[in-house]
């Protein structure tokens, strides 16, 4: 069993890494050239609407926070030793959650790629705040297993920040084009995710422990 216990903490150290370095990735837009990234895709107008650009930085910078806090509440250990913490940092993944998930909400129907692309980020965004609330309502009634269950598929949500970094380029390499790539994975970047969280739920009864 030692193998899988290893293998186990391996995993949840890749785990936060990929969380970090993507939570922490909105920084790169203070210094960033304006014509690179997603950016360079939005019209002149769009770039210029103060609604618009709200938005995209409070998007962009609260979900940052909800990764950087998340997934450190998938730690029992750390549940445990540190249980005010937990909490603390959970009524800051919640407020993160409410805002980036809206503004993502708001931003799909801008969204690269037409319709196709921005009904999935739509999606996307009102899942990712409705397993959060459920999340904080299971926790106010101290239905903690419930809490667990929700938390595990609010953080799947919130990590398609993570999937959408990893499938984006493989995608452009195998379409050959952008615009089709963006489509795909404004679906692919969650849609899985939350797959795989219905079996790690199953697997762990409704419990995180």
């Amino acid at each position: 069993m030692g193998w899988r216990n290893t293998s186990n903490k391996v995993a949840w150290v890749a785990f936060g890494m990929l969380a970090i370095a993507i939570g922490l990735y909105p920084l790169a837009y203070l210094v960033m050239d304006p014509d690179m990234g997603l950016l360079a895709s939005k019209s002149d107008a769009l770039l210029a609407d103060t609604a618009w650009n709200v938005a995209f930085y409070g998007h962009i910078s609260f979900g940052g926070v909800a990764l950087l806090t998340g997934w450190t509440q998938f730690s029992k250990a750390l549940r445990r030793k540190y249980l005010l913490w937990h909490r603390r940092l959970g009524k800051v993944y919640l407020a993160a959650v409410l805002v980036s998930g809206a503004c993502g909400v708001y931003l799909s129907f801008f969204a690269t790629g037409g319709w196709q692309a921005g009904l999935g980020f739509f999606l996307l965004g009102v899942f990712w705040i409705g397993f959060t609330l459920l999340a904080y309502g299971a926790v106010i009634r101290r239905d903690f297993r419930q809490h667990g269950r929700w938390m595990v598929y609010s953080y799947a949500a919130c990590f398609a920040a993570v999937a959408l970094r990893i499938w984006m380029p493989i995608l452009i390499l195998v379409f050959g084009e952008f615009l089709l790539a963006y489509r795909v994975v404004a679906w692919l970047c969650w849609v899985p995710n939350l797959i795989f969280a219905y079996f790690w739920v199953k697997r762990r009864g409704l419990s995180l422990g």
